[in-house]
């Protein structure tokens, strides 16, 4: 069965005026609960600020480092998923639910891509 990624993306600098209402984790905690027992759900996390993160890049034959914040990108990856999923509908269908369990007056993106197999 096919392995999914899901990928967080969010402006980090948003965060603070993205106040959590009362039922969200209740809602989270119910979806992940259901996805879990179905057999879904392999592995999910937040990440840590990107304040607390470094950059490696590869150029010209040398490796660069940059610490965080990384205040160039606007958007960031804050969070993932890992699923396994019968198709790429069914991942969409779990992904969609998850966005349908957040505040109305929040705004992120979930990017879903699967892992190729090898």
């Amino acid at each position: 069965m096919p392995r999914y990624m899901v990928l967080i993306r969010m402006d980090e600098h948003a965060m603070p005026h993205m106040e959590p209402d009362p039922g969200f984790e209740q809602r989270v905690g119910e979806l992940f609960e259901e996805i879990t027992r179905a057999g879904v759900m392999l592995d999910t996390a937040g990440l840590t600020p990107t304040a607390q993160g470094t950059r490696l890049t590869w150029s010209g034959g040398e490796v660069g480092q940059t610490d965080g914040p990384f205040t160039e990108t606007k958007e960031v990856v804050g969070g993932y998923a890992i699923m396994q999923c019968k198709d790429r509908a069914e991942a969409l269908e779990w992904t969609r639910r998850f966005l349908r369990t957040h505040p109305e007056h929040w705004s992120f993106t979930a990017e879903v891509r699967e892992i190729e197999q090898g």
